[in-house]
């Protein structure tokens, strides 16, 4: 069998690799870029997103009327990391590297590649504790005009530009099944040619073997994801502090999402660190349309829904809509089910429901300026009505006896409590006689509104969810939803993969989520949001530059 040669060999073709290979080819790198799946799957995950991008202080936000600030951002990420072990040293300082990216030439770096953004700035993981404590302290999530597509085509763009120049091979249905070790270096990896697929994006492709293949390179730069659909994997992964692993979870990734490069460079002599922490939404809804395997969607909601437990009891604060995802989540698992509901009035689903994906999202997909518009119009988006019409989590009722009723038909189990959920619901509508309240929620939504963007597209007039004018009411049952790795390959500042010593493991580098977007826990044990495309472009660039200089 003949041995390809490259200077580099780039493993996986998502948004870390594509930003890698294209920093690699515009230093006049010779490079294969390899991937298990078809070419439309070309940008991976980062094609489905929502194309969500934190930046610091930036033109969008001073419209906004938001002051941010580089020490803001800083101390926003360390409180959210909650840095503890001593393996975060190289994520701390990844944290950090980033945070000065986000806050200087990142915005100016994608904006001459073409890249725009729409111009009402979203607060997302508001976090509801103390200033130095988990949180976005300002609105930090911006929205790519193009949604991930849109994050995407720049790369893509480049990359296709330097295989026309004759630098980059892109090799399509090979499946990496090893590194190569010579004398303690990686010098390549050899696998499995696949069969071809006709399946559409984001559909499972088949794993027929049709032949195997062996490619040389001075260097290999990992970019291959994480682990969001291997259910297994993310329950051996479970931590025990956020209870016992659900039974029923959606997953908000592709199929291909397997984590199989970890365990590959693992066994290369690579180190994996904090496996243990994950991202996963406690807002999932199954999708009614499905394109893989247990689809589903995140709500991206804003600060009015009331959410319940299973039981019909309410989630104490700050666990609230937007608040704090894992939080949230060990609050869940605590209760004894991996389910919960959101119960709110359709005055609420117009203004505050948001849908995560670049296909949920056809307008800023798409750049249709006159369906944007439409969002600050009365009426919910329209794939937000078809999830209330189709969907199976949703429920509609004129009055709550009825939605009750609904809800617990289809939650089945028998566990909502009619009394229970009637004494939440009028007890949250009785803080809403006053413009004030004790009702930390209540609090959190006149707070909102202060800012501009919210009142004007994403948080509702203050109401009572009883209230006829506001109608019909809405529950909507949330499942756990599978999305990020947060740990994984231990890397330094020039993305070079390292071994338990500490030492690079010489010839390879990793780079997005497979190395936990950088560092092997560049987030901690929480993010901000707007950080996981971006860790992607980061550490992709870094790795690229990095193997660029070292080969000289």
């Amino acid at each position: 069998m003949s041995i390809e040669q490259a200077d580099a060999i780039v493993v996986g073709a998502g948004l870390a690799g594509l930003a890698a290979t294209a920093e690699l080819a515009e230093a006049g790198k010779r490079v294969l870029l390899l991937d298990q799946e078809p070419e439309h799957s070309l940008g991976g995950q980062a094609h489905w997103s929502f194309g969500g991008l934190m930046f610091v202080d930036t033109p969008e936000q001073r419209r906004m009327g938001v002051r941010d600030s580089a020490e803001l951002a800083l101390q926003d990420w360390m409180g959210t990391a909650a840095f503890d072990r001593p393996e975060d040293a190289w994520p701390r300082r990844w944290a950090e590297a980033y945070v000065d990216f986000a806050a200087g030439e990142k915005r100016a770096w994608l904006h001459a590649m073409g890249m725009r953004w729409f111009p009402i700035v979203m607060w997302a993981e508001r976090g509801g504790y103390l200033a130095g404590g988990h949180g976005n302290s300002v609105p930090r999530f911006h929205i790519t005009w193009g949604t991930g597509p849109g994050v995407v085509a720049p790369f893509e763009r480049r990359v296709r530009a330097a295989v026309e120049r004759g630098l980059v091979q892109l090799r399509f249905r090979h499946r990496v099944d090893d590194l190569v070790v010579d004398g303690g270096t990686v010098t390549g990896v050899r696998g499995t040619v696949l069969a071809p697929s006709g399946t559409e994006r984001g559909q499972a492709s088949n794993r027929d073997s049709v032949g195997e293949f062996e490619m040389g390179a001075q260097a290999v730069v990992v970019t291959s994801g994480g682990i969001g659909a291997n259910h297994e994997l993310v329950r051996q992964n479970w931590p025990a502090r956020l209870g016992t692993p659900p039974e029923h979870m959606l997953s908000g990734v592709p199929e291909h999402v397997d984590g199989r490069m970890l365990g590959i460079t693992e066994k290369a002599g690579g180190q994996i660190i904090n496996p243990d922490r994950m991202w996963h939404y406690t807002e999932g809804i199954q999708n009614w349309n499905p394109i893989w395997a247990r689809h589903g969607i995140r709500i991206l909601p804003g600060p009015s829904s009331l959410w319940l437990d299973a039981t019909g009891r309410r989630l104490p604060a700050p666990y609230l809509p937007g608040f704090d995802t894992l939080g949230t989540l060990e609050h869940i698992m605590g209760t004894g089910h991996d389910y919960t509901w959101f119960v709110l009035s359709q005055r609420i689903i117009e203004k505050e429901f948001g849908l995560s994906g670049s296909e949920q999202n056809p307008d800023l997909t798409g750049k249709d300026l006159k369906l944007v518009l439409k969002r600050v119009l009365p009426g919910a988006p329209g794939p937000v009505e078809a999830f209330k019409e189709h969907g199976a989590d949703f429920v509609v009722a004129d009055r709550l006896p009825a939605l009750i009723e609904k809800m617990r038909a289809v939650a089945g189990d028998g566990v909502l409590d009619a009394d229970t959920v009637t004494r939440e619901v009028v007890a949250r509508d009785r803080e809403l006689v006053n413009p004030f309240s004790k009702d930390v929620q209540v609090m959190s939504i006149h707070a909102a509104r202060k800012y501009r963007g919210d009142r004007l597209a994403r948080v509702a007039s203050p109401h009572q969810i009883l209230d006829p004018a506001a109608g019909p009411l809405i529950a909507v049952r949330l499942h756990i939803l599978t999305r990020k790795t947060l740990g994984g390959l231990h890397t330094d500042l020039d993305a070079r993969v390292l071994r338990a010593d500490g030492t690079p493991l010489p010839g390879v580098y990793a780079a997005g989520e497979v190395a936990g977007f950088g560092g092997g826990g560049v987030h901690g044990y929480r993010a901000l949001e707007g950080t996981f495309l971006g860790g992607c472009l980061f550490s992709g660039r870094t790795a690229g530059r990095a193997v660029a200089a070292a080969l000289g």
